[in-house]
């Protein structure tokens, strides 16, 4: 039997699609040559916007075409689409799934598949290893709380463990991945219950031991690795040092306890290793302790990620960003100030509900005086279940929404390429 993998979306699919892999070869399944030439066909689903959504379902219709003409072809979905009907708690989405694609055999949960196998790598030399799962966030206009659940973070051991496993293989540069990921570890110090805990599936989590058994001790005392690997027994490199939580700043106020500055450092120090990376990061979330550890540690890329959404603050506000068009500013200001060389990317979303054109401009403002290298840019898509589905109209026109896009566009992407910046 042989098995093909069609992945949409985001990195974090992809690493997904690796364990999905390793997951069929465990049953006894190869990998087909090509799609017409599989007995079974996973599709690795994404919801983050309508268009990625209607691809799939353009995919699954083509693919029932060839089985009505009587190829014997067993069609698996899973992924974000499958994650978010698991967690409608009336079952009607997932009741949609099968009206909308009943020539599909199977609607399999990630969590099903486990972290019981190694991936199958897809590049010899670079590795996704994901850090955590999901997001507390609740950005107005995300579903990723809804297809991911809450946020979990991996055991550390278990993230050390894969990353030393991969240098043995011949892996020298690492990509840590996460919906948040510098919000890391939150859940491993404060304890399952003390952080939000809706919208997960009950009695299912995406990585196997994710909580220690060990209590936990928070308002900054230490904490020792070998409490945070999800077994009494293993300590981080054996020496059973104590760590102090970095605890994230916001309003004046503590919000969150974060590893991982810790974990970041812990990961250069491994031999073998010549470059990490990671994705993807929230600009309240990042710390004067991350920023450190960054400049601190030449093995980490000189190349940072940050979302900014917008640049206008009433837009963030709407959007639930928790920070301002000046905070991100002075965030950036920090970085460039103490890590020499220092580019940035970003994510933006244009004509988000009730954007008008002065708004927009405050965004072009803020990319001139960023100076990004790339922008990954997207049309605002009405997402279900999301708080803007429900709160606000998606007054934005398709047409203007295409010209802001284009504009941003040429602005960032189109002048780095002819510049030679563009990355």
């Amino acid at each position: 039997m042989k098995y093909h993998i069609v992945t949409f979306g985001c990195q974090q699919n992809q690493a997904d699609s690796e364990r999905i892999a390793s997951f069929y070869r465990a049953r006894g399944y190869a990998p087909a040559r090509s799609r017409k030439q599989a007995d079974d066909i996973i599709i690795n689903t994404c919801m983050i916007r309508q268009s990625a959504e209607d691809r799939i379902y353009g995919l699954v219709h083509n693919l029932s075409i060839e089985k009505l003409a009587g190829r014997k072809l067993k069609i698996v979905v899973t992924g974000c689409m499958v994650g978010m009907a698991a967690r409608e708690k009336t079952g009607r989405m997932l009741s949609q799934l099968r009206r909308r694609m009943p020539a599909v055999d199977e609607f399999l949960p990630i969590e099903e598949v486990g972290f019981d196998y190694a991936p199958v790598r897809t590049g010899p030399q670079h590795a996704w290893v994901p850090v955590s799962n999901g997001c507390n966030n609740f950005c107005t206009f995300c579903v990723v709380p809804f297809t991911r659940g809450r946020e979990v973070s991996r055991p550390i051991e278990d993230i050390l463990d894969e990353c030393r496993t991969l240098t043995g293989n011949g892996s020298t540069h690492i990509t840590l991945l996460g919906q948040n990921v510098n919000s890391y570890g939150a859940d491993l110090v404060l304890g399952a219950d003390r952080i939000q805990v809706m919208r997960d599936l009950p009695g299912k989590t995406y990585f196997e031991n994710a909580y220690s058994r060990n209590p936990r001790s928070p308002n900054g005392q230490g904490v020792q690795l070998s409490g945070i690997t999800g077994s009494q027994n293993k300590k981080a490199d054996t020496d059973g040092r104590e760590i102090t939580p970095v605890y994230v700043r916001h309003l004046g106020r503590l919000r969150i306890p974060t590893l991982f500055p810790h974990l970041l450092n812990e990961v250069c120090r491994i031999d073998g290793i010549i470059s990490v990376d990671f994705l993807s990061s929230n600009p309240w979330d990042f710390t004067d302790g991350l920023i450190s550890v960054i400049a601190n540690n030449p093995k980490i890329l000189r190349h940072i990620h940050l979302p900014v959404q917008a640049g206008d603050n009433e837009v963030l506000r709407r959007m639930n960003r928790w920070y301002t068009r000046e905070d991100y500013l002075v965030l950036v200001g920090k970085l460039k100030s103490k890590i020499p060389g220092l580019t940035l990317s970003t994510d933006i979303i244009v004509g988000f509900c009730g954007e008008t054109e002065q708004q927009f401009r405050q965004t072009v403002s803020l990319c001139r005086r960023v100076g990004f290298t790339k922008a990954y840019i997207s049309m605002y898509s009405d997402r279900p279940m999301t708080a803007a589905h429900k709160a606000f109209a998606d007054t934005v026109s398709r047409e203007e929404k295409k010209r802001r896009w284009a504009y941003l566009d040429e602005l960032v992407n189109k002048t780095n390429l002819r510049r030679g910046t563009y990355r």
